[in-house]
C-alpha cells in the first residue's frame, strides 16, 4: 500500500477503504508518512468528501492511535458530555455534580482552553489547590467514591487526532464536517464512556455559525457515535450571545455556584437541565424525561448537587469552602461600569467579540504558554431582548490593568447594538438529536 496511491484515489473522487485509511492513520501518526503527504489528502479531503463510512473508519483508526481508557471499574453506566465551546460555557461545572447527585458517575477528561476563555480545567483551578494531575487509579477511585472526577487529557489519547488537527490548521482544512466530528469522537471514545451527551452550539459566538451546519454536524456525530456503539445524543444549542451572564474563569465559576445554590441565569439552568436529562437518560435512570428533569431540580433544591460539588473539588485538592463561601475565589482589583450611549432594546450582541474582550483583560491564552488570569473578565447585567435606559449599565469588567479595561470596554461597547424595537423571541434549545 502507498501512500501516493491513497492521495490519487481520494484526489480523483474514490472512497477509500477502512485498511488504507488505517495504513496513513497509524504511519502519520508513527512519523513514517511526512506531513507533506498528509497535508495532500487532507486538502483532498476536503473537497471531495468523505461518506460516512470513511467518517467512522478515521474516528476509529485516531481513537485506536494511542491509549483506549479502561472505565470497567467504574460502576454503573458512564455518561460523558462534551461541547463545542462558546462564550461563557461553563456547563460542567454545574452539569457533573448534577448528575452525580442523581447517582450516574461522572468520569470526565477535559483540556485546557486556547482563545477567549479558560477551558473546564482552568476554571476549576480558580478553586485554591485544585488539580487535575489524577493518577488513573486515582481517577477511577474518586468516580467510585464521590460518583465524579476530572483529569486532565493525556498525551497518549488520540495522539494522531492531535497531530492531523495541528497539520490541518496550517493548510486550511479545518473546515470540513467528516474531519471536525472524526477529531471531536476520535477522543470522545478513546476516553471510554459507555454513552456520550454532545452539546452542539449555533451562532455567533459558535464554531458552526449556522443552524444547519451545526445540526450536520450534530448529526454526523451521533451517526459515528451510535455506530461505534456508544449510546450518543446531540443537543443544539444557541450561542448567539453569551451563555449566562458571566464570561471569565472565576466569574463563571460563581455564576456556577449560584446556579447550584438555586439561582442563576434561565439560559444556562435550561441548559443544564436538558442536557442533564439526556445524562439520565442515557445512563438508564430513568426512560421518562419528565422524571429525570424532576431528579434533577431536586438535586439542586435539596443541596445534594452543592454538596457533590464541594466533595469533588476537596478530592481533588481544591479548598472545598469556597464552594459556599464564592469570596474566598480569585477577584479582580477593578470593576468598571460599562453605560448604554442610548436608550433602546438590545438587539444583538456578538458574542465572539464578547469573547475577545475577555482575552484582552488577560481571561484567554492567546498562545498555549500564555498564563491566564482567572480573576477577570466580564458581567452582563443586560442580554438581548433586554430594555436599557441610556447611561444605565450593560455590563461589568472585571480587570486588573486600567488600560487593557479601557479597550475592552470600548469593544465590547461596539459589539453590543441597541435598537427601537423589540428583537423577536429565539428558542434556546434548538434540537434533540438521538438517531441516525
Amino acid at each position: 500500500m502507498r501512500m501516493y496511491d491513497i492521495i490519487m484515489k481520494k484526489r480523483n473522487g474514490g472512497t477509500l477503504t477502512g485498511d488504507e485509511i488505517a495504513f496513513f492513520v497509524e504511519g502519520y501518526t508513527r512519523g513514517e508518512i511526512p506531513d507533506y503527504q498528509v497535508s495532500a489528502l487532507m486538502m483532498a479531503i476536503y473537497f471531495q468528501k468523505m461518506t460516512g463510512q470513511e467518517t467512522l473508519a478515521l474516528t476509529m483508526a485516531m481513537a485506536h492511535s494511542g491509549d483506549m481508557l479502561d472505565l470497567s471499574a467504574i460502576h454503573g453506566i458512564k455518561v460523558d458530555k462534551h461541547s463545542t465551546g462558546g462564550v461563557g460555557d461553563k456547563t460542567s461545572l454545574a452539569l457533573a455534580p448534577m448528575v452525580a447527585a442523581c447517582g450516574i458517575p461522572v468520569a470526565k477528561m477535559s483540556g485546557r482552553g486556547l482563545g477567549h476563555t479558560g477551558g473546564t480545567i482552568d476554571k476549576l483551578e480558580s478553586f485554591p489547590g485544585f488539580t487535575t494531575a489524577l493518577s488513573q487509579e486515582q481517577f477511577l477511585e474518586n468516580v467510585n467514591r464521590i460518583g465524579i472526577a476530572i483529569m486532565g487529557q493525556t498525551a497518549d489519547l488520540a495522539p494522531a487526532d492531535r497531530k492531523l488537527y495541528a497539520l490541518r490548521d496550517v493548510t486550511a482544512t479545518v473546515d470540513n464536517l467528516s474531519l471536525i466530528a472524526s477529531s471531536i469522537m476520535s477522543k470522545k471514545l478513546a476516553a471510554g464512556a459507555d454513552a456520550i451527551v454532545l452539546d452542539v452550539k449555533t451562532g455567533s459566538g459558535a464554531f458552526m455559525k449556522a443552524e444547519e451546519d451545526a445540526r450536520a454536524l450534530a448529526a454526523e456525530m451521533v451517526r459515528i457515535g451510535n455506530n461505534a456503539g456508544r449510546r450518543t445524543i446531540a443537543v443544539i444549542s444557541d450561542m448567539d450571545q453569551p451563555l449566562g451572564y458571566a464570561v471569565g474563569n472565576a466569574l463563571e465559576v460563581r455564576e456556577a455556584i449560584d446556579t447550584l445554590k438555586g439561582g442563576g441565569p434561565s439560559d444556562f439552568r435550561e441548559l443544564c437541565l436538558t442536557l442533564g436529562t439526556q445524562m439520565l437518560l442515557a445512563g438508564g435512570k430513568t426512560q421518562d424525561p419528565e422524571e429525570a428533569q424532576d431528579m434533577l431540580q431536586k438535586s439542586i433544591e435539596n443541596g445534594d448537587a452543592l454538596r457533590k460539588l464541594a466533595q469533588f473539588v476537596e478530592a481533588q485538592g481544591g479548598d472545598a469552602r469556597a464552594v459556599y463561601d464564592p469570596g474566598l475565589l480569585p477577584h479582580a482589583s477593578l470593576q468598571l461600569p460599562l453605560a448604554a450611549p442610548v436608550s433602546g432594546y438590545v438587539s444583538h450582541i456578538a458574542c465572539d467579540e464578547v469573547g475577545i474582550c475577555s482575552l484582552m483583560l488577560g481571561g484567554g491564552r492567546e498562545t498555549k504558554d500564555s498564563q491566564i488570569d482567572l480573576s477577570v473578565g466580564l458581567v452582563l447585567q443586560k442580554k438581548v431582548g433586554d430594555y436599557v435606559e441610556a447611561g444605565e449599565v450593560l455590563a461589568i469588567l472585571h480587570a486588573n490593568d486600567e488600560s487593557r479595561a479601557v479597550q475592552a470596554g470600548e469593544r465590547f461597547l461596539k459589539a453590543c447594538h441597541i435598537g427601537t424595537q423589540a428583537p423577536g423571541k429565539r428558542p434556546f434549545i434548538k434540537e434533540v438529536l438521538t438517531d441516525f
